[in-house]
């Protein structure tokens, strides 16, 4: 019987680009159904990527993790400001006219 190696998942192993940490953090954005924990992990993972100590410095926060119990739309924004991304919106739906 051969064994089978498992390896954790890294996500902000393969965020190398603004583009693919703005993506993810798309994604996390659509797929959280009202979840902030999801948004908060994708800033986390995010945040590991490009360094935790810089985002530190720039946010006022020692880390995401701490504040992510009571994180407001506020600190949310600050955090993708010093991640070099901001947020958006977009209609769901065509608007009928």
């Amino acid at each position: 019987m051969t064994s089978t190696e498992t390896r954790v998942y890294e996500a902000a192993a393969y965020l190398n680009t603004a583009e693919e940490c703005a993506l993810y953090l798309q994604a996390a954005i659509e797929e959280a159904d009202g979840d902030p924990a999801i948004i908060v992990t994708a800033l986390e993972d995010i945040a590991k990527a490009k360094c935790m100590a810089k985002l530190a410095q720039t946010a006022d926060f020692s880390s995401i993790g701490r504040a992510a119990d009571n994180l407001s739309f506020a600190a949310v924004t600050k955090v993708c400001k010093s991640l070099g991304l901001k947020l958006h919106a977009e209609p769901i739906a065509p608007a009928s006219v």
